[in-house]
């Protein structure tokens, strides 16, 4: 039986929480399967809390080498992904995709995402300017469902820049240059538990975004273990699990990390009672910091001439000296040209 130290020492582990990875960008990434990239900043702030010796520079230049590249994946929602998981695993997200798509009734898909390939062939575009293009094809129908359409089916990825977090606000997208090659749906399991683990199908399902995946994980030869619950959980049998006592270190987390939303149950990280306070009504993820494994409260940098401050919100009572030096430490990375302070939210 797994307590919940257990759970949340594990998946730390694999996220690379309680020791920072040594390796390259190209790889930590790999090893979480994404990073959520619904905007520029987030996914530098994520690698940063897990890679020894990283700098902006490395992930801007894998960007640009398109060894990693940002396009619609897991829940159908932008990530980080390397090239290779990008057309391992893209192909494998059709189905969730096209019923994401359906909630617009009255255009025929397989013609859209004709037309858009055709008209990315000449080049990336934003989408205004792909979906004025897209109506002289389709008269009448509705513009933001014709582009949404070929968000979510048409394989794309968004081309980066020379802009500070290698993205614009309006970014372009365009035809990804590489075969896709689906991998079996055991391989992402594998890949999930590896990163995630142990967990629930529901725990992979929410993730991913894919539905009836009991049946293949009851099939499939992993460790059978269980919670303090009850609750069966499936892992791999060499992944790393160092037990409730490891050591965890403080961690900042940016908006909408993986970490946070890679459960259906999230309580090995986050307490269900500060839930509210993570997961907004529009929909963001704000970031939160670690303490002894769990989210302990909420963050934000808050720029104003020369000077950034990293601006805490705790939960519950959390020393300032606690968060001082790894505080610091973020906003030389996300702010290297500021001076740094931290102040509690009053």
């Amino acid at each position: 039986m797994l307590t919940l130290r257990d759970l949340n020492r594990a998946t730390l582990a694999r996220q690379h929480l309680l020791e920072r990875h040594e390796g390259d960008v190209a790889d930590v990434v790999r090893r979480l399967v994404g990073l959520q990239a619904q905007e520029p900043r987030p996914p530098y702030l994520g690698v940063w809390s897990r890679l020894a010796g990283f700098a902006r520079d490395d992930l801007h230049t894998a960007l640009h080498a398109r060894t990693l590249v940002r396009a619609t994946m897991w829940r159908a929602t932008l990530h980080l992904v390397t090239a290779a998981d990008f057309a391992a695993f893209r192909p494998l997200l059709r189905p969730v995709l096209e019923v994401a798509a359906r909630r617009f009734e009255g255009l025929d898909f397989d013609a859209v995402v004709a037309a858009a390939d055709r008209l990315l062939a000449a080049g990336p575009m934003t989408f205004n300017e792909l979906r004025p293009r897209l109506l002289e094809e389709f008269p009448g129908a509705y513009d933001r469902a014709l582009g949404y359409t070929v968000r979510l089916l048409t394989p794309l990825i968004m081309v980066p820049t020379e802009d500070r977090w290698s993205f614009p606000r309006e970014s372009a997208f365009g035809l990804p240059g590489i075969p896709l090659e689906p991998a079996g749906v055991e391989r992402l399991i594998e890949r999930y538990l590896a990163a995630f683990g142990p967990a629930a199908p529901a725990d992979v399902q929410t993730w991913s975004g894919l539905r009836g995946l009991k049946p293949i994980m009851s099939g499939m030869d992993l460790e059978r273990l269980k919670d303090s619950t009850g609750r069966e959980l499936y892992d791999l049998p060499d992944a790393p699990r160092p037990g409730g006592e490891a050591p965890a270190p403080v961690r900042f987390l940016p908006d909408f990390d993986t970490l946070i939303l890679g459960h259906a149950d999230r309580t090995r990280v986050l307490a269900d009672e500060y839930k509210g306070l993570v997961a907004t009504k529009n929909l963001r993820v704000k970031a939160v910091y670690l303490v002894d494994g769990f989210a302990a409260g909420t963050w934000q940098i808050k720029r104003a001439g020369k000077r950034a401050k990293l601006l805490i919100s705790p939960f519950s009572s959390t020393p300032l000296d606690l968060l001082e030096e790894e505080g610091l430490r973020l906003l030389a990375f996300a702010e290297p040209d500021a001076v740094p302070s931290l102040e509690l939210e009053a």
